[in-house]
């Protein structure tokens, strides 16, 4: 699929999700893609990943799933391409009404605003709705840490939910936004250092780590640029921010989306957080900023990601156009 025809499917694609979403219909009836993936990365983990193997040969099995998740994810998003595509007139858009599935835009929005809402009416509200989108302990938060950790969520969700499949997407179609978001969830489900999973899980959080080094950059640096349409908000901090702390994150590509968003905003954000009763102990992201929150810095950051994403539909809209000689 050419590079023109990517474009445009990319851009169909962000525009059906903006407006409308994962209809709920659908989901009640069909499930979602990412659901679909998510069966079979527990089958594989159920079946392939035997306590009793040896390390070496768990790392191994690992590395297999990887490859199978691929190749479905991968096969399968060829196929709907293919069928859309042999549509007359309206395949592409058919295709792009198809790739809006592999994308966040809308939701991400939803969920994070669902959590300034809670906490406006409480802090047990405020609680109960981000527990919805971060793994760490809830009732250790305050209301500083609810909101600080809505802000989070919400930019480093724009990069692996918006960025990251439409970058995919753009290179390689709905093929690769399928894989990107195949491997993104296995990364989810098994790539994690306990004991069950730190060497069958390994090939996929490995392999999410390098294919979402472009997209996390990429978020960042459509942060700043939105912070240039939003008022009180700084891109030149956002950039200061960025090229400071996002190496302090201990992950490789989380920390440039929330720098960024962190340094926009004047805020600080990550630090020492709880997960499962242990203590994470992280790098701020925008140190220096104020690091206590609440749900109006929730809201601008939420405005602030309204703008990077206009910012970056704005983008593809340009290059289709220019791929296409207009």
């Amino acid at each position: 699929m050419s590079l023109d025809l990517t474009l445009g499917l990319t851009l169909a694609a962000l525009l059906f999700e903006a407006a409308f979403g994962y209809p709920s219909f659908l989901l009640a009836r069909i499930g979602h893609p990412v659901m679909w993936i998510g069966r079979l990365i527990g089958a594989l983990d159920r079946h392939v990943n035997r306590d009793a193997a040896a390390p070496r040969e768990r790392r191994l099995a690992g590395v297999g799933a990887l490859v199978l998740i691929v190749a479905v994810s991968g096969g399968a998003g060829l196929l709907v391409q293919g069928l859309a595509l042999w549509v007359p007139v309206v395949g592409l858009l058919l295709a792009g009404l198809a790739g809006s599935s592999l994308l966040a835009q809308r939701s991400l929005y939803q969920f994070v605003a669902a959590v300034a809402d809670g906490l406006e009416t409480s802090l047990e509200e405020g609680r109960r709705a981000v527990s919805h989108i971060v793994g760490r302990d809830p009732d250790r938060l305050d209301e500083a840490g609810v909101a600080r950790a809505a802000i989070e969520s919400l930019a480093e969700n724009y990069s692996d939910g918006v960025v990251a499949p439409a970058l995919w997407m753009a290179v390689g179609g709905l093929p690769g936004a399928a894989i990107y978001k195949g491997v993104n969830t296995a990364d989810s489900m098994i790539g994690h250092r306990d004991a069950r999973h730190l060497y069958f899980g390994w090939a996929s959080a490995r392999f999410d780590d390098l294919i979402n080094l472009p997209a996390a950059r990429l978020a960042g640096l459509l942060i700043v640029a939105g912070a240039l349409f939003l008022p009180g908000a700084s891109p030149r901090r956002a950039w200061r921010a960025m090229r400071r702390d996002a190496r302090r994150h201990r992950s490789p590509n989380a920390g440039w989306p929330e720098a960024a968003m962190a340094g926009a905003l004047g805020i600080a954000i990550a630090g020492p957080r709880h997960y499962g009763g242990r203590l994470s102990v992280d790098g701020l992201m925008g140190e220096g900023g104020r690091y206590e929150c609440t749900a109006d810095d929730i809201r601008r950051a939420l405005a602030l990601y309204r703008a990077a994403d206009a910012v970056m539909l704005a983008l593809v809209a340009g290059l289709a156009l220019l791929m296409w000689g207009w």
